[in-house]
């Protein structure tokens, strides 16, 4: 899944992501954000979390131009993005962003129709558009159900849809808005290795979540936000820091007290980096049960 029809690259070049100075109320209500700075690097995973109401839904409309902030700016690869219809647009070729309910997205009868509305509003010809639409729907397992109706989908192949609509787009930047609500264990592993695909060719992702241990073993960076900036940095730093968690009313990943646990119990060599899934815990307690017999 590195290259995409024709030889080119599944995104564009890697983009650095920013917003600068942030603010943003809805109307009748309090300022969600005031002064927010939020730096993405490229080809990163962010993962942004926080308690309901926090901000992490419009924090990510903000940088992907579903919103314009009341005061600050967007800067995308550094440079400013301007407000007005042109570059709005441009933002979004190079920012895409999946809402959590695939509903809200989908529009079309058939998951092709759906699929290829993107690249033909780009201005695509027809075959460069078909030819976008498969790649995006063999990224995603999906190509068996190409010529379904969309309302015959289920909830993860509807999620599915979405995210192949936004990477027929070819975008830097994909913001996933809690991408695995509603899944079960199995589809979030498998879009998580889907993702994590797209992460290796280069792609950008800012990801919502309250999954904190999914955060701790995927994300590069996080952010913590309850209307404002609580903290960000290096997950594993700030995951583990019971403090930060409390005040964005999350409860501690399981990871590391489990790490703590396996080195007490002489499981894990100092050095050795501790275990990310419960899978990986498993092996390492039948490896010892092996040892013992």
């Amino acid at each position: 899944m590195t290259t995409a029809p024709g030889g080119d690259a599944t995104a564009a070049p890697p983009a650095a992501l920013a917003g600068l100075g942030l603010s943003f109320g809805y109307p009748d209500s309090a300022p969600v954000f005031a002064g927010l700075d939020v730096h993405i690097a490229p080809g990163e995973v962010v993962g942004v979390l926080g308690p309901n109401g926090g901000g992490k839904t419009t924090l990510l409309r903000l940088l992907s131009g579903s919103l314009t902030p009341g005061e600050g700016e967007i800067r995308l690869s550094g440079e400013p993005v301007r407000r007005g219809r042109r570059a709005l647009a441009e933002l979004r070729r190079s920012v895409q962003l999946v809402f959590q309910d695939p509903d809200d997205q989908l529009f079309s009868a058939s998951v092709t129709q759906d699929v290829s509305f993107g690249p033909l509003n780009l201005g695509l010809d027809t075959d460069a558009a078909r030819e976008r639409v498969a790649w995006a729907l063999e990224a995603l397992e999906i190509t068996d159900l190409a010529e379904q109706p969309t309302h015959l989908l289920s909830y993860g192949q509807r999620k599915r849809v979405v995210l192949a609509g936004a990477l027929a787009m070819r975008p830097s930047v994909l913001v996933l808005d809690e991408p695995t609500a509603g899944l079960d264990p199995e589809g979030v592993e498998s879009l998580v290795e889907t993702l994590e695909g797209l992460r290796a060719a280069g792609t950008t992702l800012v990801v919502s979540t309250h999954d904190v241990d999914l955060a701790w073993r995927w994300a590069d960076t996080v952010l913590l936000l309850d209307r404002g900036r609580l903290a960000s940095g290096p997950a594993r730093e700030i995951l583990a820091d019971p403090a930060l968690l409390a005040a964005a009313r999350l409860r501690p990943p399981w990871a590391p007290a489990t790490d703590r646990a396996l080195r007490a119990a002489g499981l894990l060599p100092p050095g050795a980096p501790g275990p990310a899934t419960p899978e990986e815990v498993q092996r390492l307690l039948d490896e010892a049960d092996g040892a013992r017999g």
